[in-house]
């Protein structure tokens, strides 16, 4: 064989055999984020099924296997051991009725338990039995199962368990375990007349899983519930559940396993414009404790990307008791410490204004992690210019001191100083920017479309001096490098 034959041949094996390395590339284009999940490819959006068993999480969502945009939607399937590393599983839930339609008789979104009494009698070894619940769209209320671990899943055969009504608009079933009652619990969005106005959740009930009773309603929600139960953060003894809407906001209260009594008004969880469809995974076990919630960050842009629509970061969720009532408080989870590269950190020094002054004009990067805390000291505003160069401004984060509220991206947050101190802990990730601030008591996740090659970092200072107390900046690595 000459060389032009063999050098033919073997771009040949190259193009028909990819590469680990070619893998690599696939998952390090310009706008796929590094330590936020997304699919290899097409369109994905709510996070379905969040179920945590033998060591894994469990995360479906929603996703079209045939494409970039919204429709025929699929239970798309992914499992992880530490909420950070994600393996691809095969598709979990296919559209009913051998439905080929866009959107009739597929499937939407819903969640999932482990079937620890094994009630519906398909456990056939050790494993116990997954059990997903989910919305045929305009086809009714569904379930499936799984018994090896939710490698495979198969359709109830008494399908429906609750049956469609084109009236009432309902999907998204939530199911949990109530222990006082001794009965599961599903939340399902609906309405319960033709009028827009009884938009809202129900409450059902069930002792076997196969048979619901509609038990109460309360107005004022819109798709994908969540109804988990917290123990107060500071009163130990205490207890209160929250019951969430699609957009993440939430009212704290009592649940006596058939009604949902708000204690509180409706308060935003996230003030953002793309955190969507929040889920909690079920099934964590006590010697962990946390409550984990993740949601779609909807409406984001990846322009020439091959999949479109990314997860937040996984979060630990916890009820405080504050002077001003019971708040929810969210946070990173602990684990993204792993994914902590290159560390650079300041401590007790003052800005003033100027970029000149830029106390971290020696850092750079697409994907940091950044925790600090600022005394407000004389100045009138502060804040951050992120994914910054010569060419571009890059995003702006900013304080203003006079109107004590936080802007970045087109949203403004009210955010009062404690003590004439502002926290703020910024993931930045290719496509996305996530601010917790003041521990965790405001959050703003906005998704953005950055300039190619801009990866400085200003942090600057108006009208006075600004402190540092501390800062902290970490380089972060991805999830998907091996």
């Amino acid at each position: 064989m000459n060389f032009l034959s063999t050098l033919l041949l073997s771009i040949a094996l190259t193009l028909s055999h990819p590469t680990q390395n070619g893998k690599e590339k696939l998952y390090d284009e310009i706008y796929r984020p590094q330590f936020h999940f997304t699919p290899e490819k097409n369109w994905h959006n709510d996070p379905n099924g969040l179920v945590f068993y033998d060591n894994e999480y469990h995360m479906f969502y929603q996703y079209n296997p045939n494409g970039n945009e919204w429709g025929f939607m699929h239970w798309g399937h992914t499992v992880s051991t530490d909420l950070l590393h994600w393996q691809h599983l095969p598709i979990a839930l296919y559209p009913d009725e051998g439905s080929t339609d866009k959107e009739k008789c597929t499937a939407f979104s819903g969640s999932a338990i482990v079937d620890e009494n094994n009630l519906l009698q398909k456990q056939t070894g050790n494993p116990k039995t997954l059990v997903a619940f989910y919305t045929s769209q305009h086809c009714g209320q569904r379930m499936a199962y799984s018994t090896d671990k939710g490698r495979t899943w198969e359709k109830y055969e008494g399908n429906p368990i609750i049956p469609y009504d084109e009236t009432d608009d309902a999907r998204d079933p939530k199911v949990i375990w109530h222990e006082p009652s001794g009965k599961y619990v599903m939340v399902l969005y609906r309405k319960t007349s033709e009028d827009e106005k009884t938009k809202g959740v129900s409450f059902y009930t069930s002792s076997n899983l196969t048979d619901w009773k509609w038990e109460s309603h309360l107005n004022g929600f819109y798709e994908c519930p969540d109804l988990v139960k917290f123990t107060v953060t500071n009163r130990p003894d205490e207890t209160k559940w929250v019951l969430f809407d699609g957009d993440g906001s939430y009212y704290i209260g009592n649940f006596d396993g058939r009604t949902f009594t708000p204690e509180t008004i409706k308060m935003q969880s996230d003030w953002g414009k793309n955190y969507y469809a929040t889920q909690t995974w079920s099934n964590i076990p006590e010697s962990d404790g946390r409550v984990i919630q993740i949601a779609w960050m909807r409406d984001g842009k990846f322009p020439d990307m091959p999949f479109n629509g990314q997860m937040s970061f996984p979060c630990e969720l916890s009820v405080n008791k504050f002077d001003h009532g019971y708040q929810l408080v969210r946070k990173p989870i602990s684990e993204i410490e792993k994914l902590h590269g290159k560390h650079q950190s300041w401590e007790d020094k003052n800005v003033i204004p100027g970029l000149n002054d830029n106390k971290l004009k020696k850092v750079s990067g697409d994907c940091l992690h950044i925790i600090g805390e600022f005394d407000l000291k004389t100045c009138d505003s502060f804040g951050f210019m992120l994914r910054h160069s010569n060419k571009s401004e890059g995003t702006e984060i900013l304080y203003s001191v006079k109107r004590g509220v936080l802007m970045v991206l087109g949203c403004t947050v009210p955010l009062p100083p404690v003590d004439n101190k502002i926290k703020l802990e910024i993931l930045l990730d290719r496509t996305s920017i996530e601010i917790f601030a003041n521990d965790g008591k405001t959050v703003i996740s906005n998704c953005f479309t950055p300039t190619e090659k801009a990866t400085d970092v200003v942090l600057y200072t108006k009208g006075g001096e600004l402190g540092i107390d501390k800062i902290d900046v970490y380089e972060m690595n991805s999830i998907w490098k091996k």
